[in-house]
């Protein structure tokens, strides 16, 4: 049932969560991973008493407040991250997340730990899905064209404390002298008021309590946020029956590098099961149980065993099969109405919480802090209006929308309710084992792609839509990608102007750069002429594809590498592009055009 709530309402969401630092996960059983340990150092405010003032202080250290420092930092934006806990994932317990996709990886590899993700963990692009012993589902991602023609996997499994790892790795060697990001752990928030001004927070150490002012505050902390009750921001929650339990298993001998899923596994009671490898030869294997399952019995090491038992077909000896974590949830679907309260920004779980179908969760949150990074960048370093920072709210509460709608049916899917639900399953499963049209019905989880934003009122008619990270060649023949573009621009908007220039062309391209410091490359066919020092080769005909532009033609990128909009002539309406992508009035930039 779908239900608008208060402030107060998270406590019915604790069911299944008694820690502060588990949202929504629980250790039960099993060995456990290792994760390293921050050391908490003593804040000069409590020996100075002095209150001071940050710029930007973000609130909770898991992946998406850690991918938001990042690119901060990489943009030259001072901040301050907050984290009560010291350490990544979650301590002593689960791995959480573990399917990064494509998109998510694209940010990675411009925040520089992509290269440690990919020979840390496992990439894969084939999924399988059986209904019994029948396979009634296949697809292979890079088969589609959402994912085809980017330089990086459509997903890399790998355990979501090693990414937290890297970024903050990333974050404390990011070069020589003072960090832009300053990290500060066991700290937690206590108190919060806000004005028109700024925002006050008090928080509490192990070595006291302080307060300090931030002109943005960036809650990151989860869905049990307490910013939801301070600023009474209201959501939109969904909460189902449906109940699973997670075994994190490292065998002696691996089953196959691929996404499996049953619907109706034989061996779970008819009831559906999820198999994935990651990192380190662990196998995350999802068992969905009964309704009113207890969650301390089916987290018991000697049930988990009978179940993998029941699966293998035969006694699977400790030595053949180790079991390291285990541990019950319980699926949601939460939205706040407003991802923007005054100075508050709410990013991630904190937003919003979708069943994890599809691995629209974690690489969500990615997505929003990539989203939310530039544009506080380009507005705190002078380059964007203030408005600029309202689009955030209409770009992620859009793909949030999206992804609970599309996790929700798979959900309904999943667990259908008897009479229509349960008809049209049975009906989609028999008919998806005789004909290949009917497969398409099967739904196990509409796997993470971009989402598009049709809303946005910094994206023209034809912007809105994510670029891939395609591949192009420099002038001297070496291979590029978009992504090298991009970091060249430095945060800036890129301008890509495809085919032939004349002068008059040149010289608007020139004042517009001028007025507004966007960076503008010239994007030419084999054997084109150049007439800008700026350019590149388009080998392939993939910058030109994924920019969804055609012959003689521009296309503005912003910095999260999504599409602001595209044109043909460059005129009055390539500036006016400009300005809306950074939150400006038109008529500044009409004057350079």
């Amino acid at each position: 049932m779908t239900h608008k709530t208060g402030p107060t309402s998270d406590a019915a969401s604790e069911t299944m969560a008694h820690s502060a630092f588990t949202n929504g996960y629980e250790f039960s059983a099993g060995s456990g991973y290792a994760l390293p340990h921050y050391p908490f150092v003593e804040p000069p405010e409590l020996r100075t008493g002095e209150v001071k003032r940050h710029g930007i202080v973000i609130v909770g250290g898991g992946i998406t407040g850690l991918t938001l420092a990042c690119a901060l930092a990489q943009y030259g934006v001072k901040a301050l991250l907050l984290d009560e806990d010291d350490t990544v994932g979650v301590k002593g317990a689960s791995s959480r997340g573990i399917c990064y996709a494509q998109k998510t990886l694209e940010i990675f590899r411009r925040l520089g730990i992509y290269g440690r993700i990919a020979h840390k963990g496992v990439q894969w692009s084939v999924g399988r899905t059986f209904a019994g012993a029948d396979e009634v589902y296949s697809f292979d991602l890079r088969q589609q064209q959402t994912h085809s023609l980017s330089v990086e996997p459509p997903f890399i499994n790998i355990q979501q404390f090693y990414i937290e790892g890297y970024l903050v790795e990333q974050l404390l060697g990011s070069g020589a002298g003072e960090q832009p990001v300053e990290l500060r752990w066991k700290h937690r928030i206590t108190g919060f008021a806000q004005n028109e001004d700024f925002a006050t927070l008090t928080i509490e150490t192990p070595a006291g309590s302080y307060s300090l002012e931030a002109e943005h505050v960036i809650d990151c902390s989860g869905s049990h946020s307490p910013f939801r009750r301070w600023c009474q921001a209201f959501v939109t929650a969904q909460k189902g029956d449906d109940r699973w339990c997670i075994a994190d298993v490292r065998f002696r001998h691996s089953p196959p590098v691929e996404r499996h899923t049953w619907i109706e596994a034989p061996f779970n009671d008819g009831r559906a099961v999820w198999q994935h490898l990651m990192a380190d030869g662990v196998w995350r294997i999802d068992y969905q149980m009964l309704p009113d399952a207890d969650p301390a019995e089916v987290s018991r090491e000697d049930v988990v065993r009978a179940r993998l038992d029941a699966q293998f077909g035969r006694r699977l000896t400790a030595e053949e099969c180790e079991i390291v974590w285990v541990g019950p949830y319980a699926y949601r679907s939460e939205c706040l109405d407003q991802l923007r309260h005054g100075r508050v920004f709410f990013v991630g779980d904190s937003a919003h919480v979708v069943s994890p179908f599809g691995a629209r969760g974690g690489n969500s949150g990615v997505q929003d802090a990539d989203n939310l990074a530039w544009k506080l960048a380009a507005v705190v370093q002078g380059r964007a209006g203030p408005s600029l920072l309202d689009s955030y709210h209409q770009e992620r509460h859009e793909a949030a929308e999206q992804n609970v709608r599309v996790t929700n049916r798979t959900a309904r899917f999943l667990r259908p309710r008897d009479g229509a639900e349960r008809l049209f399953r049975t009906a989609a499963l028999g008919l998806a084992r005789r004909h290949a049209f009917a497969r398409q019905l099967v739904n196990t989880g509409r796997m993470s792609t971009p989402n598009t934003y049709a809303h946005s009122s910094v994206c023209g008619p034809s912007g809105g839509r994510a670029t891939q990270n395609v591949a192009f060649n420099w002038t001297d023949g070496s291979a590029g990608a978009l992504i090298d573009l991009m970091h060249w621009a430095g945060g800036r908007l890129l301008v890509l102007v495809f085919g032939d220039l004349g002068a008059p062309a040149i010289q608007r391209l020139r004042e517009l750069s001028a007025a507004e410091d966007i960076r503008c490359v010239q994007v030419i066919a084999p054997g084109g002429h150049a007439a800008m020092l700026e350019h590149v080769i388009d080998t392939h005909g993939h910058l030109q594809a994924t920019c969804h532009v055609f012959g003689h033609a521009w296309a503005v990128l912003r910095p999260d590498g999504y599409l602001a909009a595209s044109g043909e002539s460059i005129d009055a309406s390539l500036a006016r592009a400009l300005a809306t992508a950074l939150g400006k009035a038109p008529e500044r930039l009409l004057k350079a055009a």
